[in-house]
């Protein structure tokens, strides 16, 4: 049976652990307050758990953003659990990593498709994966809820069952472009992984150049072992951009950047969503102050937004002593969604009910992050928005 993750890696227990009872009712204060339409729930939830599964990066080169999505998820689902679950119903995630490898990958899927009592596919991740996965996933008609990619490829036109959440990477790549346009930034380099996600990433920012009359990008290639990124950084550096379009994750991406701050500590870089971890930021260190990420959901500092305040209660219901990070939040919003989906469906619904109900989330409001499911072709989001690494490690706006 797939080990299930009742507790991410990170959420360690406090000095003076509280009793299971205190527990719960922390859990559930959480959840009163974020999920108000559980509130008239039960204590616990009823009946049998829904099962969902998930593969992604808990080891790896990108180990760091699989965590943590995973454990913003988790906390999601252990405040929606402790309120009642959904429809009396409790979310039981069960997640195998992949550590971000094809094969590790499809053999996890292959062992949750043929487990009948998985309800839906949640979250997998990475562009390559998902990729590998489709051709069965598709078939088998399970839902697949929100994969872990910014990429076209999982955009599928007709295809009902696939629900995509976050903002296209073209969308982040067109949000940067658009961005050196208003600079008047017109020298651009794109480095980029050569895998689906980077040659994404790079085409949809030499689309957006094109049609913004910006020129065609001076371009480098990194592998996701980073074996060439010191030769990469050289190359991009030699054609003296005046900024550069990282379209890399993990470990390519720092030792792109550090190789290339060595060379041209003057020159802006820029990145998308997936470099947008705190754990890439302490990597980095002084050399990740002044770079600029696109991200698909809100500051998780921003208490100001509600989602984001509902976010912070649960993260710490669950006792996480990570940094509260975008990707956290990203996973934290996508276990919301699956469960708003999931409470229009009904009791005990039937897979299609469910795809059906994902369908329905029109114009939804989740306290300041805005779901509107158009087609399986479009995300459900097209929330992007630029910060920046500050002096002191931090995301600002």
């Amino acid at each position: 049976m797939p080990e299930l993750f009742q507790q991410a890696p990170c959420f360690a227990p406090s000095a003076t652990p509280a009793s299971p009872a205190a527990r719960r009712r922390l859990l559930a204060g959480a959840a009163a307050l974020a999920l108000p339409w559980i509130g008239a729930a039960p204590a616990r939830a009823q009946g049998t758990a829904l099962r969902i599964a998930q593969s992604t990066a808990l080891t790896g080169p990108l180990g760091d953003l699989g965590s943590a999505m995973h454990q913003g998820a988790k906390a999601a689902f252990a405040a929606i659990n402790a309120q009642g679950g959904v429809q009396g119903q409790a979310i039981e995630l069960t997640t195998l990593d992949d550590g971000y490898d094809i094969p590790r990958a499809l053999a996890n899927v292959d062992k949750f498709l043929a487990d009948r009592e998985q309800f839906a596919l949640f979250n997998c991740m990475g562009t390559p994966m998902v990729e590998a996965m489709l051709p069965k996933v598709l078939p088998s008609g399970i839902p697949f809820f929100a994969p872990f990619t910014g990429a076209m490829l999982s955009r599928v036109k007709g295809a009902h069952s696939v629900f995509n959440v976050r903002a296209t990477y073209a969308e982040e790549a067109d949000k940067l472009v658009q961005h050196f346009s208003t600079l008047g930034i017109r020298r651009i380099a794109v480095a980029y992984q050569n895998n689906a996600f980077g040659k994404e990433v790079f085409n949809a920012a030499r689309d957006a150049m094109a049609r913004l009359k910006l020129g065609e990008p001076l371009s480098g290639t990194v592998e996701s072992d980073a074996s060439n990124a010191g030769t990469t950084a050289r190359q991009v550096a030699d054609g003296n951009p005046e900024a550069v379009l990282i379209g890399l994750a993990g470990k390519p991406a720092l030792e792109f950047v550090k190789a290339f701050r060595s060379l041209r500590r003057g020159t802006a870089l820029y990145a998308t969503s997936v470099m947008g971890t705190s754990a890439a930021v302490k990597a980095l260190g002084p050399d990740a102050v002044g770079l600029t990420i696109s991200q698909v959901v809100p500051l998780p500092t921003n208490v100001v937004v509600p989602v984001v305040r509902e976010f912070q209660a649960a993260w710490k219901a669950v006792g996480a002593t990570a940094e509260p990070s975008h990707l956290a939040l990203e996973g934290y919003i996508n276990a919301r969604v699956f469960a708003q989906a999931l409470q229009r469906a009904g009791r005990n619904p039937s897979r299609a009910a469910f795809v059906d109900a994902t369908w329905s989330l029109k114009n939804w409001d989740l306290g300041g992050f805005e779901v509107n499911a158009t087609g399986p072709e479009r995300s459900a989001s097209r929330f992007v928005e630029l910060t920046l690494v500050g002096r002191d490690g931090r995301f600002i706006r």
